[in-house]
């Protein structure tokens, strides 16, 4: 098997990971280019285990090796980027991998190149980290009862208000002109066969807020040809993985809008 038919299907998910690790699908993209232009070129090797553990364990020691390490954290930060600067990297690194990605702890101590002990601590203060940030409002769009019901029990267990529950694309721009969002949980394809992202992109001229996109076919969407989602939730979803997709959107978005309690 060519190293391009090994890796081909876990770019996606790279690139995903990527994204939510750095806050943006540029600098998340460019990350993952580095990693596969040092393993074209030879100055990199896939470790001896599975080739998506290999994959993430080498993207890791690109990204450390190339700029995380020139990241610092402000005194008093004054945005949400900055304040999750303030995060350290090691808890956000470790919560994604299993969360998002569904890396085992084993796993994703391997790509750490930490103990799973160790990797079990990093997780739970991320989550302390995460649960401390102030709640926000969510719309979500999705046609689907049994799976909206399931999110919006998700956002409110995580302290947020669910404004509304849209199931079409004009649904939605309605229920954000009522009142407008601090995050947009997403569908890409609706109930009367309009699209997710055509209603994102109606409420993302008037309004700059955080979207999660949440799709069966997140290939799709990830290929690095064109602007993509920094967060996508794919189907069938864990209900960790929407947590940590929340957690990070709301952490990097600077103009979050935050709900009155």
């Amino acid at each position: 098997m060519s190293l391009v038919q090994k890796l081909g299907p876990h770019l996606p998910f790279l690139r995903r990971y990527a994204r939510a690790l750095t806050g943006t699908q540029k600098s998340g993209d460019s990350y993952v280019k580095a990693a596969l232009q040092a393993l074209a070129s030879g100055q990199s090797e896939l470790e001896d285990m599975p080739p998506r553990v290999a994959l993430y364990r080498l993207f890791h020691a690109i990204w450390e090796a190339t700029g995380a390490r020139l990241e610092s954290a402000p005194e008093s930060p004054t945005s949400v980027t900055e304040r999750v600067m303030r995060i350290p990297q090691r808890h956000r690194q470790a919560f994604l991998l299993t969360a998002l990605e569904g890396f085992t702890v084993e796993e994703a101590a391997q790509i750490l190149d930490e103990t799973t002990d160790a990797v079990r601590v990093l997780i739970a203060r991320a989550q302390t980290d995460i649960e401390n940030e102030l709640a926000t409002d969510v719309l979500i769009i999705e046609d689907e009862p049994v799976i909206a019901a399931d999110i919006e029990a998700l956002v409110m267990d995580l302290g947020h208000r669910v404004t509304s529950v849209a199931t079409t694309r004009s649904e939605a721009v309605n229920a954000v002109r009522a009142q407008r969002p601090g995050l947009v949980l997403a569908d890409i394809q609706l109930a009367d066969g309009s699209s997710g992202i055509d209603a994102v992109n109606d409420i993302l001229r008037g309004h700059d807020v955080p979207v999660i996109f949440i799709t069966a076919f997140p290939e799709r969407l990830l290929t690095g040809e064109k602007p993509e989602p920094a967060f996508l939730i794919t189907k069938p979803f864990q209900p960790e993985t929407v947590k940590a997709a929340i957690g990070q959107a709301l952490f990097f978005h600077e103009a979050r809008t935050v709900a009155v309690v």
